[in-house]
């Protein structure tokens, strides 16, 4: 049997045919002559002698009986794909079907080589990766991230012409890195390119990308939709995304992002992304400002839908929240309930296969990526494709991406306002008391300040340059980062017993845009997640440090840009921590940038009931390590509270601000984040 890593292979330089060299080892896949496209297949002999005489590795694919490709083939292998569009998220679901199958790692690789060549390259990455994330054989091999495999997806389209000279002129070795400027997307003119750290992060868009990989919605196989909780955190990822996206505005000196709630009137934000595709060999279509929505009409996407149909599911979501019920294609009810409520709206939201009613409901969310993707060619007259907001890669680096879910978020809290607020009694921890929490930056020496700065880092791009010389090409990026803190943790547990809790910690603004203290209802909103772990309290007196780094939010830099060159040794401990599922928040976007002169913020812990939050089931050897966000994979969501819990209902009656919302198993301590916002000195625009 082959090995299963020879399928990594197939994501190297995913436009060169399959017989070029692959990888680092300079493998050949040696394929027969009906693997190959016709446009080679004449001349494989001589092009077989030409690239294999220098491999060092040869891997044979075997000849089998091939399925039908003929509807994953019908997507033209030089068009954008987007699995927002209805006809191409059924491609993607045949595909993965496909792939998943196929009965063996022999016979999935021979499908797979046989269909590289000629399946979109988008299409092909997306559907692969699904499979190998959900197929029990492959589950644990660890997925390249997207940058590697289409940098041209996450930089400056600049860069490549001076990419492509140092790899042609300079030899491997001599090689100095391509900078990515900061200021390409726009300038200091545009308020809005303020947030351009956080917005076109390379580690934000892979998170939002590799999220969508480990949540798919739509497969014929509805094991790989229908995960624990999956419409809950469809909701809670997004609103998380807000909450800290609000966060930095306010770091900007920005008010909260404008909610999209009326689709008649334009956008008032422009964004041109400076980028191209490499596949469609077209440029990402730019949306001027004040841009208006428009029905759309686009044949070779077989999608004709005017943006009255947008707001008639829109109504239909609200007339089922305000009844308390959403009704299946058999007329009965189904309940939204506070338990199960919020988890089948971001079903219905999504339109995944487990919607209850596609056709009452419709598809809300990924249709309103699509209108506003078309928003500058709504009628295929000038043969533009997509905008960002077209593609999970791309899509959060549109300020218009945080105006739509503020937009699709209202529509969550309409449901959440509906829910009973949390008694005190729902709140406290009888008899557990938290008396003091500190954070220490240990190369900052200030306790309860933490401090921001922006730093570069190199990433290898060398997968994803087709037909360029071999060899490592590193791009340089500047980003957001900070010094790893500690939490210190006071409580004190009146019990006669050792018990366990779960720590919750959130981090919040302190004041609002005008510099006034907010009201809780509206603060409530703008609490980001930071951690969320298990504690040990014994009788009395304990203390209690937790590291940022070992935050359940977030995934280490090294994992977020990891290179599968550099893997560890088969059977090492360093592999087993290097294949890993690749989904969660970036460790160095944890912390908020702050200002220079200091953003006065409010930290919150809560510590509730461990046998009440408690999941029974094994985690070990599971990917659990950023579950927050990204849950674990083939287990639940471990944690039975409410996602977002305590701050996902309503305050009860009399708890106007933060303070007088406390129980005595909550602690708030004011903290304060500086920022240096000086750039590193050669990447000065």
């Amino acid at each position: 049997m082959t090995d299963k890593r020879n399928l990594l292979l197939l994501y190297d330089r995913p436009q060169e045919p399959v017989f070029v060299e692959k990888g680092a080892q300079k493998t050949v896949f040696d394929v027969s002559d009906n693997f190959i496209t016709d446009r080679y297949r004449p001349i494989y002999t001589e092009l077989q002698n030409r690239f294999g005489e220098n491999a060092e590795k040869h891997i044979p694919v075997r000849n089998i009986s091939l399925p039908d490709l003929r509807i994953p083939m019908s997507l033209d292998r030089h068009e954008q794909f987007s699995v927002f569009i209805p006809k191409h998220s059924e491609i993607a679901g045949q595909l993965i079907d496909i792939f998943m199958g196929v009965q063996n790692i022999d016979d999935l690789l021979s499908v797979a080589v046989y269909a590289r060549d000629r399946l979109n390259p988008y299409l092909f990455n997306y559907a692969l990766s699904v499979a190998l994330l959900h197929r029990p054989d492959t589950k644990d091999l660890p997925i390249p991230n997207l940058v590697s495999t289409f940098p041209h997806m996450f930089v400056d389209s600049k860069i490549f012409r001076a990419i492509r000279e140092e790899a042609s002129i300079v030899p491997v070795g001599s090689r100095r890195p391509i900078v990515i400027p900061r200021d390409y997307t726009a300038s200091d003119l545009e308020e809005e390119h303020r947030l351009w750290y956080f917005r076109e992060d390379i580690g934000v868009n892979l998170h939002h990308w590799h999220w969508h990989l480990v949540y798919p919605f739509n497969a014929s196989n509805p094991a790989i939709v229908r995960k624990d909780r999956r419409g809950e955190l469809f909701y809670y990822m997004h609103q998380q995304l807000l909450a800290r996206y609000n966060f930095e505005r306010f770091c900007n000196r920005l008010n909260r992002v404008r909610r999209f709630n009326d689709l008649r009137q334009p956008i008032k934000v422009g964004y041109f992304p400076k980028m191209d595709s490499h596949v469609a060999s077209r440029a990402w279509p730019g949306r001027a400002a004040k841009t208006r929505l428009r029905d759309l009409n686009r044949e070779p996407d077989q999608i004709k839908v005017d943006l009255g149909t947008l707001e008639r599911w829109r109504d239909r979501f609200y007339e089922a929240i305000h009844q308390g019920f959403a009704v299946d294609t058999s007329g009965n009810r189904i309940p939204l309930d506070n338990e199960r409520g919020i988890d089948i709206l971001g079903d219905m939201m999504e339109a995944s296969i487990l919607t209850p009613n596609r056709q009452l409901y419709g598809n809300l969310h990924n249709m309103g990526h699509v209108f506003i993707s078309y928003c500058h060619d709504p009628e295929d007259r000038f043969l533009e494709s997509f905008g960002v907001m077209g593609s999970t890669t791309t899509a959060m680096r549109d300020p218009v991406f945080y105006e739509w879910h503020s937009y699709v978020d209202d529509i969550f809290q309409e449901h959440k306002m509906r829910l009973t607020p949390y008694t005190v009694a729902e709140l406290s921890y009888p008899n557990v008391t938290i008396t003091g929490l500190r954070v220490h930056q240990v190369k900052n020496g200030s306790p309860q300040t933490l401090r921001t700065r922006f730093t570069q880092s190199d990433i290898n791009l060398t997968r994803g340059l087709d037909f360029v010389p071999r060899g490592d090409v590193f791009a340089r990026f500047t980003h957001l980062n900070h010094d790893s803190f500690t939490y210190t943790i006071n409580v004190n547990n009146g019990n006669n017993a050792q018990i366990l809790c779960t720590a919750r910690l959130f981090l919040a603004p302190k004041f609002d845009e005008r510099g006034g203290e907010m009201l809780f209802r509206d603060q409530r909103h703008l609490f980001a997640e930071l951690d969320r772990f298990v504690i040990a309290c014994h009788p009395g007196a304990n203390t209690i440090r937790r590291r940022s780094t070992e935050s359940n939010l977030t995934i280490p830099f090294e994992r977020t840009f990891r290179d599968l060159d550099n893997r560890p040794a088969v059977g090492s401990d360093a592999e087993s921590q290097f294949i890993f599922c690749g989904c969660g928040w970036p460790q160095h976007m944890l912390l908020p940038k702050g200002l220079p002169e200091g953003i006065r913020c409010q930290l919150f812990i809560m510590l509730t009931n461990f046998d009440e939050d408690r999941v029974d089931q094994d985690l070990v050897g599971t990917c659990n390590d950023a579950f927050s966000f990204c849950g674990v994979r083939d287990r639940r969501y471990p944690d039975r509270k409410p996602m977002g819990f305590p701050f996902d209902r309503l305050p009860r009656q009399g708890s106007d601000r933060l303070n007088t919302f406390l129980t005595s198993n909550m602690f708030v301590q004011d903290i304060t984040i500086f920022s240096d916002d000086t750039l590193p000195e050669n990447n000065r625009p």
